[in-house]
């Protein structure tokens, strides 16, 4: 595979398919769910599988320039935003700096599509500078409700539905919206991670995925059926500053150990197809099979790996 990489980010040609002269950009950044793992195995697919070219941002420690998922002000590479197709976001409580916010906001502003996972619901979190033009995107603000996780993708951070790390989620297909084209060739979502609460998501959402709580963390075991299911996939538009509306897709699953599911994998890349208005393009039996080894570490606090720079780490 024709990989190139600046020492801060990593960027995968895509090979032929129909993705060919698109650009992804993938934004990782996360204290919990291993988005440093996660993003680039999908870049992978989505380049060589699919033909996109897939560029990978981390946040990165700036006194070292390794991986820093506790780093929570800087990821370098946001510029490749500025001509992107689809940016791809799982971050949480990031503080950025304007120069490297801007790139996010400005791009969401052109009506580009987004997808976000997990913990994108509650991707910024402004405490150091309350001032900054870009605060209002924090996922506490009260004026702009929930900052960009609610406003853009649909909701903020509420809470656990269901019992983290105890009981994991089955996804269920809505059966109203079985037809749309993200949920093409879709079957059997399992996950480990747990169901997030989600209240009335904003603008004009159709749900396309809900999630049941299982009572452990086996595919097999039964459903838990005092806890009642909640959207974990949903689709809608975001009309930003400037007046330009665009494609949003939302999971609150996504973490490192999630995506070893197929149809987990399989929904997400439809999801890409569908955000760059190409679902003419999705096919049944398109290949999301992994390229190379994927061995994702469970989710939870630290235990990432110190001292690896992204040209390293992401293959």
């Amino acid at each position: 595979m024709n990989r190139q990489h600046e020492d801060l980010w990593i960027t995968y040609e895509g090979w032929q398919g129909p993705g060919a002269g698109k650009h992804i950009v993938l934004v990782s950044g996360d204290e919990e769910y291993r988005s440093e793992e996660s993003l680039p195995m999908l870049a992978k697919i989505l380049a060589v599988r699919h033909g996109f070219k897939c560029t990978v941002l981390f946040a990165v420690d700036p006194e070292t320039g390794a991986i820093d998922p506790e780093t929570l002000d800087n990821i370098p590479g946001l510029h490749h935003l500025d001509d992107a197709d689809l940016m791809i976001m799982l971050i949480r409580f990031r503080e950025l700096p304007d120069e490297q916010m801007k790139h996010i906001i400005d791009y969401t502003n052109r009506g580009k599509p987004v997808i976000g996972l997990r913990t994108a619901t509650h991707a910024f979190k402004y405490v150091k500078d309350s001032q900054s033009s870009y605060a209002k995107y924090s996922c506490e603000d009260e004026q702009f409700e929930g900052g960009y996780g609610r406003q853009v993708l649909g909701e903020t951070w509420v809470g656990h539905h269901s019992n983290h790390g105890v009981e994991s989620t089955r996804g269920v297909i809505d059966e109203a919206n079985r037809t749309h084209p993200v949920l093409k060739g879709v079957r059997d979502i399992w996950c480990p991670t747990d169901v997030y609460a989600v209240g009335e998501i904003t603008g004009d959402p159709r749900v396309l995925v809900w999630g049941q709580v299982l009572q452990g963390m086996d595919p097999r075991d039964g459903p838990n059926l005092d806890k009642s299911r909640m959207p974990i996939a949903w689709v809608k538009s975001y009309t930003g500053d400037d007046g330009n509306t665009c494609r949003v897709f939302c999971t609150t699953m996504g973490a490192s150990v999630d995506l070893e599911n197929a149809g987990l994998r399989r929904l997400l890349v439809n999801a890409c197809y569908w955000g760059m208005e190409m679902e003419d393009r999705i096919s049944d039996a398109s290949n999301v099979d992994y390229v190379g080894d994927y061995n994702p570490t469970a989710f939870g606090y630290g235990g990432f790996t110190k001292g690896v720079r992204p040209s390293e780490h992401a293959f």
